[in-house]
């Protein structure tokens, strides 16, 4: 009698029973299609946001701009010809009128004027000189902007295959426990466990199977946002590969992108401080013109003719606005100088947490690997114990439970390393 109350009374779960079938079968289907399809790795993603993304765009086409402006610079420089043309009458009227001896009465003029500036070879060398400072500013910019990029796509594809691996480690722990779940019903059938153990068993299952729809819904999520950084658009969810990330080391500092920026901006300084010394420099011009001019009173049909002469301008005294200028460069350059210095300071103090974070993180890891071949071992044992009902089913729960903190914590052990090589990666990068 007491093996039949047990079975009627276990039949009334076999609706529960039936229902967790469904859903198994579901996700089953589900973790087939997730299987099967095909990888996508960490360059792909990182290929394509540098391809996609406009910031990189605006930083070429503004190099294009500077190229233009340099043959603009030159352009300048050749000599320049302009066509000026003339008609004035000031009439007299009643002994009313401006003085003819000043204006002439009338004048006509058409005139080709050509004008050249030269010993310039300073300043335009100068000007060249800031104009490539620019475009050097742009490529170390570029630079900048493409490792930014790339921070962004490794830190969301990281958070990304960490959910994989979740999800991964749960199917292996939903197949365990099913097939635990199905020797422990036919022992409870048999009266060697207790419905009690039986529910409480059950009840561990389907928090896993819960836990399972939560990071699938999670790894699309990320999933989706990955292909949002990158500019794919793109709704389907394939599996990830394991992102090749490996700590990245440049023992010259002084070529990083980073401190590229000061040395740049310094020398745009001192170039800028070369520019204020040129303009105060003589300037030389040559001048020319032919062509018509006459005020039409005397024999205009012989008023053709040319000019030419040459233009010395010497600055003397301008209220010492060069010496100001050096102030104000000499005053960016100090500034320039300590934000570099704090700069400095602080890069290599972040590297030297970032590996000592790093050394903590795969000495634990190693730790966190023994434990877990202890608790397989464990669950092995408790395995060949529930076949023959010698384990409580409590014991068996909660040496699943450490079992499933400690594979959690592998995985986020796992991810806070990429994360972290990742970080010790950005600021190591070359040019």
């Amino acid at each position: 009698m007491q093996i039949v109350a047990s079975r009627c009374v276990l039949g009334g779960f076999c609706f529960i029973n039936m229902n967790k079938k469904i859903l198994t079968i579901f996700l089953s289907f589900l973790v087939s299609l997730f299987s099967l399809a095909q990888n996508k790795n960490l360059d792909y993603f990182i290929n394509q946001s540098l391809e996609n993304d406009p910031r990189l765009t605006d930083i070429r086409n503004l190099v294009l701009s500077n190229k233009i402006d340099s043959e603009l610079i030159n352009a300048a420089n050749k000599v320049q010809v302009a066509g000026n043309g003339n008609a004035y009458y000031a009439p007299v009227i009643g002994g009313y009128g401006y003085d003819e001896v000043i204006t002439n009465g009338q004048q006509l003029s058409a005139l080709v004027a050509v004008n050249k500036q030269i010993n310039n070879k300073k300043n335009l060398n100068l000007r060249y000189k800031s104009l490539q400072l620019q475009n050097d500013s742009l490529t170390n910019s570029s630079a900048i902007t493409k490792q930014d990029i790339k921070k962004a796509i490794i830190i969301q594809y990281i958070a990304t295959y960490g959910d994989q691996l979740q999800l991964e480690f749960n199917d292996q722990l939903i197949h365990l426990l099913s097939k635990e779940e199905g020797l422990l019903k036919t022992l409870t059938q048999n009266n060697v466990y207790k419905q009690s153990d039986y529910l409480s068993f059950l009840v561990t299952l389907q928090q896993q199977q819960l836990t399972k729809n939560q990071l699938l819904v999670q790894y699309k999520n990320d999933y989706a946002s990955l292909n949002y950084l990158a500019g794919i658009i793109d709704t389907t969810t394939e599996r990830l590969s394991e992102p090749a990330i490996h700590v990245v080391k440049n023992f010259h500092t002084q070529e990083l992108p980073f401190f590229l920026n000061y040395k740049i901006d310094s020398l745009r300084i001192e170039n800028e401080r070369l520019i204020a010394k040129v303009q105060y420099l003589p300037k030389v011009n040559l001048f020319a013109d032919a062509g018509y001019q006459s005020s039409l009173i005397l024999t205009p049909y012989k008023n053709f003719g040319y000019s030419f002469g040459i233009n010395l301008t010497v600055p003397i005294y301008d209220g010492h606005q060069k010496q100001l200028q050096f102030s104000k460069l000499d005053i960016q350059q100090r500034t320039l100088q300590k934000k570099q210095e704090f700069f400095d300071l602080q890069y290599r103090q972040q590297l030297q947490q970032l590996y000592q974070q790093l050394n903590n993180i795969e000495s634990l890891n190693t730790n966190i690997n023994k434990q877990i071949e202890y608790l397989e071992t464990l669950l092995k044992v408790d395995a060949k114990l529930l076949e023959t009902g010698d384990i409580r089913i409590t014991d068996l729960i909660l040496a699943l439970n450490n079992y499933i903190t400690a594979k959690n914590l592998v995985v986020q052990n796992q991810i806070a390393r990429y994360q972290v090589i990742q970080q010790i990666n950005y600021w190591n990068m070359k040019l």
